[in-house]
């Protein structure tokens, strides 16, 4: 297995209070964790509890320039360029969206303009819509962040997309990115840095706990997570270490498995609970964390929500 090197973390002189997505935030301190062959992930290394800046962005140094995987809040664009300058001088040449939402895509517009941007097909569509209010009460803000993509913006929507698989590169800078159906959104993103035996998953694995599932605004699905993740493990070799979306500490691929049981025990213990005649709160409320997946948190207000999207079938 890799071992994992912090590089440190950079102290902000001052915190500074922003707003964003109708939120306000203090900007957190971030640490650049190197997994080798020019890959590092860019997390929260405050400790600060919460958002904590947004997903985790991941940062890799090709020959001709530097890819980004996502942006994090809108805010981070300058401390991301920040820490890229620590570690190259080449300039940022793409930037790859693991999904739609505000906290993975939020400073795509402080980049040039003339920056690729990529994204699957499903995650282009909700960046480019001007329906910007489904996330109303979701953290205070637009969820989908097309706001951020109208107008003169509509200049940094991804120009290149996909369906199911896109390689971009060649030889050690190559980048698999595969899409296995609808889980936390309809556009979720795995995104594989072969040289690193690397994978970016955004957040069909944010970290070691129950997921969020963007099912209320039309694109998530309780019932299709569960079969997502088993279909990525089926369809991804040769990857060791794993970027969630918002974990602070990078992870390894014996956790992804074992978030594929841990949720996937929970749809079994949801589908048996209905055929029996329990109800939703039943389940959720007799339900506990199998001994294999203890260090897994299932919190009982996200379980709750999640069994009874389960029982609803969506």
């Amino acid at each position: 297995m890799k071992r994992l090197v912090c590089l440190g973390i950079l102290t902000l002189t001052s915190l500074f209070t922003m707003v964003t997505c109708g939120t306000r935030e203090e900007t957190v301190d971030l640490a650049v964790h190197d997994l080798g062959n020019n890959l590092y992930m860019l997390a929260n290394g405050s400790g600060v509890q919460g958002m904590g800046g947004g997903g985790n962005t991941a940062i890799f140094v090709t020959n001709d320039g530097v890819v980004l995987v996502d942006t994090k809040i809108q805010g981070y664009g300058k401390d991301i360029l920040s820490h890229v300058r620590g570690i190259t001088d080449k300039p940022v040449t793409t930037i790859i969206n693991t999904h739609t939402h505000y906290d993975h895509s939020g400073s795509n517009t402080e980049f040039p303009d003339t920056v690729e941007f990529i994204a699957h097909e499903n995650t282009r569509k909700h960046l480019a819509s001007r329906n910007c209010d489904d996330g109303e009460g979701f953290e205070g803000g637009s969820i989908k962040n097309c706001d951020a993509f109208q107008g003169a913006s509509m200049k940094y929507l991804p120009k290149t997309t996909f369906s199911d698989k896109m390689t971009l590169f060649s030889g050690p800078d190559q980048i698999d990115l595969y899409y296995f159906g609808r889980g936390h959104t309809d556009g979720d993103t795995w995104i594989v840095f072969r040289a690193a035996r690397a994978m970016h998953t955004g957040d069909m694995f944010a970290r070691k706990g129950l997921p969020y599932l963007d099912v209320a605004y039309g694109n998530g699905s309780a019932l299709q997570f569960g079969e997502t993740l088993r279909k990525a493990l089926a369809g991804i070799s040769n990857v060791d270490t794993v970027i969630p979306g918002h974990n602070a500490l990078p992870l390894v691929w014996d956790d992804l498995v074992d978030y594929s049981g841990f949720y996937n025990d929970i749809v079994e213990k949801a589908k048996t609970g209905k055929a029996t005649g329990q109800s939703a709160d039943e389940v959720s409320e007799s339900y506990a964390v199998p001994s294999e997946f203890s260090d897994f948190v299932a919190e009982q207000s996200r379980l709750r929500l999640v069994v009874q999207y389960l029982f609803d079938g969506v």
